[in-house]
């Protein structure tokens, strides 16, 4: 196991003692989609719930829940992880949305603050692994939306300077440079954030040199560039304090 991902498994770790003060509460919802079991076992110790109910709750809409907001927020620990060690098998998109739709920024300090902390980690881990459990691109969009900023982690990227970040930006551009989806690239299940004007560019102006890949220099790519200059979405971060610490370790 690598330094970073040493890291990561650190701050999942910490996550878990950070959420261990959420105690169990009744759930309830919809007793069509879920039965007394289920309800049952989600109202019963974090650690018994099984592996599938786990994940369809945590791609279920929010009002299929009393307290959706309560439940995603008792739930994060193990959701997270799984998500991260690529173990949840639900779309990481998807997941992304839900922790926006549970207002995970607005939790309790030292909640909000250790699931940050597993974003750094976790990004820091990805730049430095490859192949990783969950491709560069879903992650990158995963905290994306649910940090609401794309620039602080292209920053991050920008200052790794290793081989395996230098072979996931060939991965991503891969991925994106797939009949140019990049001109007009969302992240998130439900499109949520516009990525396209602050991807292109950075890819373009910041990056080049690392990207070796002709594709880059079509002018159409080029054109779409300049057109967009300034125009780009805006680089306010709706989690407040829970953007901070990004790159650090």
């Amino acid at each position: 196991m690598t330094r970073h991902q040493q890291q990561l498994a650190a701050a999942l770790d910490t996550l878990d003692r950070a959420f261990a003060s959420e105690e169990p509460f009744p759930v309830t919802g919809c007793t069509y989609c879920y039965g007394d079991q289920d309800l049952a076992d989600l109202s019963g110790p974090l650690d018994l719930i099984a592996d599938d109910l786990l994940s369809a709750v945590a791609a279920e809409v929010p009002s299929h829940w009393d307290d959706f907001p309560r439940l995603y927020r008792r739930l994060a620990p193990r959701i997270i992880r799984s998500a991260v060690t690529g173990r949840l098998h639900v779309d990481e998109n998807l997941i992304a949305s839900r922790l926006v739709a549970a207002e995970w920024t607005t939790w309790d300090a030292p909640l909000a603050g250790a699931v940050h902390d597993v974003w750094a980690a976790w990004w820091q881990a990805t730049l430095h692994t490859r192949p990783g459990p969950v491709s560069v691109r879903e992650t990158l969009s995963l905290i994306t939306v649910a940090t609401g900023a794309l620039r602080p982690w292209l920053d991050v990227w920008t200052g790794t300077r290793a081989e395996t970040a230098d072979a996931q930006l060939a991965d991503l551009l891969d991925d994106v440079l797939v009949e140019y989806e990049i001109t007009e690239l969302h992240m998130g299940f439900y499109d949520e954030y516009d990525a396209s004007a602050e991807l292109l560019s950075w890819l373009l102006t910041e990056v080049r040199d690392r990207a070796d890949d002709a594709r880059l220099d079509e002018p159409y790519l080029l054109e779409h560039h300049e057109a967009g200059q300034g125009t780009g979405p805006g680089s306010s971060d709706p989690g407040g304090d829970a953007t901070r610490k990004i790159g650090e370790g």
